[in-house]
């Protein structure tokens, strides 16, 4: 993208929106006739003009106040994301396997992408995010290096590829820059594809992450583990510690195979929740990804350190990893956020509902999960996942970001602002402005074809 296109996309100014219906903080339920006014990418006024809300006087609306009909939510928080995954979609879907046979063809996408060619993939993936309503992505990044492991001349250069992608788009980025080590529990070394995603030592990859410092607001840069089979115990500490420093968020997947579990307790004698908590991993600052096959007294573990939990039910079911106990996390304090993780959809919409209805899959039970709590994990709780703990919120201070779905497509007729979770998807979106700036409008993103751009940049890793 040029650099006057570029600031396009970057471009702020003051705004009044009037929403037919805003989805409020503490509110239950939508708001009717909802005046928001915002300035500098930040929300100065969140006005209802109706009802017991209305104020006594009235609120002049302007004639140039930009209608948004439909619903209007904070912008959506994607917490879990590999980019280059999405070139798999639909290509690994038919015939038997199970994530261990799924890996080898990710794992042979992940050769054949460079700094060029993975800024081309992620531009067209974040832009068809924010088609869906995301205006910030949490993007688990490992493939750091050459496909023979040496560094580029530019050693993150993968990283600011995903970073400038980001802006293209025009959404925010925690780029989580992932620790990966070693190819098994045991200490088997990276070969391979493998190879790409090592630095040798976490203190070798501290010094990579710490001379990456992206200066554009859009983006912050946080920490991962990227399993217990890929973060030998000895350098768990080294990765904490690189978080801590920096204020970060951390980032670890968690249980997601019960192979990971096993081969854990073979090695260490615990299971991965157990070790991560041993050597400071755990706390209100991590996000462990997945959890799914997690024994009581890891739930325990996590609900007493305040360690946050990223669902990424669209995934686990395409992988048949399983269903985790989203109930009994929520039921031990633990704050859940949404992922789309693979790509085999982007639709927070449909995450988020799936986190209610695969918990009626495994209770045989219905209503675990209110309408609001769903929209809290797909906005305010993603964002502070990431590490943005001032949006998802339509509130006075919070980051101006909106995201409009419509209330009368074949999806959306009849139903009641409320009911969207169980309605609506990612092709309702028709309007998202992302700190200020309008990024979306009538349901097309305003600077990237993403349909011929998606198409374009995975024929050229597929072929």
């Amino acid at each position: 993208m040029d650099g006057a296109a570029r600031q396009g996309v970057h471009e702020v100014t003051a705004t009044r929106w009037l929403a037919e219906y805003a989805w409020l903080p503490e509110r239950a339920e939508p708001t009717p006739d909802v005046l928001i006014e915002t300035a500098d990418g930040r929300i100065t006024g969140v006005t209802p003009l109706a009802g017991d809300d209305a104020p006594a006087a009235g609120v002049e609306v302007m004639a140039d106040a930009v209608r948004l009909p439909g619903l209007t939510l904070p912008g959506l928080a994607n917490a879990h994301s590999h980019a280059f995954h999405r070139a798999l979609r639909g290509r690994t879907h038919g015939g038997r396997g199970d994530f261990w046979t799924w890996r080898d063809r990710m794992y042979a996408v992940a050769t054949r992408l460079d700094p060029d060619s993975y800024l081309a993939l992620a531009r067209a993936v974040y832009a068809e995010m924010a088609l869906a309503g995301i205006t910030c992505v949490g993007e688990f990044h490992y493939l750091h290096h050459n496909p023979d492991g040496t560094p580029y001349a530019d050693p993150n250069a993968m990283g600011e590829a995903l970073v400038e992608a980001a802006a293209h788009a025009g959404i925010r980025i925690t780029l989580l820059d992932t620790c990966y080590l070693t190819a098994t529990v045991d200490g088997q070394p990276l070969a391979g594809p493998q190879r790409r995603f090592g630095d040798g030592d976490a203190l070798r990859w501290a010094q990579r992450a710490d001379a990456f410092t992206p200066t554009d607001d859009h983006a912050r840069v946080g920490a991962a583990i990227h399993s217990v089979r890929a973060v030998p115990a000895g350098q768990l500490a080294t990765v904490v510690g690189w978080a801590d420093r920096r204020g970060a968020p951390l980032h670890v997947h968690l249980s997601e195979q019960p192979a990971e579990n096993d081969a854990c307790r073979a090695a260490y004698g615990r299971t991965p929740a157990r070790l991560l908590a041993d050597h400071g991993a755990l706390g209100p600052g991590t996000t462990a990804v997945h959890a799914t096959h997690l024994t009581g007294s890891d739930l325990t573990l996590l609900g007493d350190s305040r360690t946050g939990v990223c669902l990424c039910p669209t995934t686990e079911r395409d992988l048949a990893d399983g269903i985790g106990p989203a109930r009994r996390m929520a039921d031990v304090g633990l704050p859940l956020s949404l992922g789309s993780d693979s790509h085999a959809v982007i639709d927070l919409f449909e995450e988020a509902r799936a986190v209610e209805l695969d918990e009626r899959l495994r209770t045989r039970r219905r209503g675990h999960f209110s309408p609001a709590a769903l929209r809290d994990a797909a906005t305010v709780d993603g964002h502070a996942a990431l590490g943005w703990r001032d949006a998802g919120r339509l509130a006075v201070g919070a980051r101006a970001d909106l995201v409009t779905v419509r209330l009368d497509s074949p999806r959306t007729a009849g139903v009641p602002p409320v009911g969207v979770w169980f309605a609506a998807g990612a092709a309702d979106v028709t309007h998202v402005v992302v700190d200020g700036r309008t990024v979306v409008r009538d349901g097309r993103h305003l600077t990237v074809d993403v349909p011929a751009e998606l198409a374009s940049a995975i024929a050229e890793v597929n072929r």
